[in-house]
């Protein structure tokens, strides 16, 4: 299988064989229920659902308890397709995939909903400088935008100039990110690095391509 989905528990740092440091990202991976198999003759693709950590039954939607009871498994709350995977790896409803799909040295892209920064200037959101010093009268420049467009010509601003705006708050995916270790009996991955996302967000963890 390609990957599981995981949540995020915070970050520590272990000691390799070679007695250095490396800092780490703690990932909750699996157990995943696989609750749907697409096919080519039926959907026009492959892919593989996966569903994560469990919901109250009263909070689930008459549908998806339908949908979970095909797959024989108790309503969950995050569900997501899994498209890259080895025809001989194809599952079947119900079956139940837990963080040994993946081995301890291998790469892995992990995908996720970055922390919300808010409404930003442009010093934090794109790593303006500033126009100016404070000499010069220049006193209230330091962090502002500068000049956004012309007058006469062509008196408009062009779509896509870096300003102030919402940042944070989107799918970001960090790629060729290394397992240093696996700890199957509370279902723990240890990647290597940062991963998008605040504590408790939820992951889409990929073996690497």
């Amino acid at each position: 299988m390609s990957g599981l989905l995981g949540k995020k528990i915070g970050m520590t740092s272990i000691y390799d064989a070679s007695g250095k440091q490396q800092p780490c990202t703690v990932i909750e991976a699996g157990p995943c229920v696989v609750t749907q198999v697409r096919t080519p003759e039926k959907d026009g693709y492959s892919a593989i659902q996966l569903a994560f950590e469990e919901m109250k039954e009263k909070a689930c939607t008459k549908p998806m308890k339908g949908h979970f009871a095909k797959a024989n498994t108790t309503p969950k709350r995050y569900v997501m397709e899994f498209s890259r995977f080895e025809e001989g790896e194809r599952k079947h409803f119900g079956d139940i995939l837990t963080c040994n799909v993946f081995t301890e040295g291998e790469y892995v892209d992990v995908a996720g909903i970055s922390k919300g920064k808010g409404f930003q200037g442009v010093v934090k959101r794109h790593g303006f400088s500033g126009v100016g010093d404070k000499t010069h009268g220049q006193h209230d420049r330091l962090r502002a935008p500068g000049s956004v467009g012309a007058s006469s010509y062509p008196s408009r601003v062009f779509k896509g100039l870096r300003m102030a705006g919402r940042m944070g708050g989107s799918r970001v995916k960090v790629q060729n990110l290394q397992i240093l270790k696996i700890i199957e009996e509370k279902n723990l991955v240890l990647i290597k690095g940062s991963v998008p996302g605040a504590k408790g967000s939820i992951l889409k963890i990929e073996r690497w391509s």
